[in-house]
């Protein structure tokens, strides 16, 4: 097979400061790039998620997402967490809220949402 892994994924987002702060500051990603882009009027914000890249596309004219979250393309980012809980609790105190805890009815695992400054699901999976 040629797909062996993951490079990188990209989210398109609206709001710099808002996102650099979420991204960075509440989330602890590292940034490894970032260049603006006067060409297309936006930042491309690189980050280190674990031996991928989150990357960012921040521009404040992007449009809005269509619909929640059925919208086509990216439905949500998952992050595989050892200990669900005290995600949760690092999380609630950088004021980040969590839905409730629930099991995924195929796999049995714990998981829960969250959301980034975009509306964007993020699944935490245990």
């Amino acid at each position: 097979m040629f797909f062996e892994h993951i490079h990188h994924i990209a989210i398109n987002c609206s709001d710099y400061h808002k996102t650099k702060e979420f991204y960075v500051e509440k989330l602890g990603f590292k940034i490894i790039r970032e260049n603006q882009r006067d060409d297309k009027n936006d930042v491309k914000l690189d980050l280190k998620l674990g031996n991928y890249e989150l990357e960012l596309f921040i521009a404040p004219n992007a449009p809005k997402r269509p619909s929640y979250p059925e919208a086509l393309g990216l439905r949500h980012l998952a992050f595989k967490v050892e200990n669900i809980e005290e995600v949760i609790t690092f999380l609630a105190a950088k004021e980040i809220e969590c839905e409730a805890v629930r099991t995924d009815t195929f796999t049995g695992e714990k998981m829960t949402f969250f959301f980034d400054p975009d509306g964007l699901p993020l699944e935490l999976h245990e």
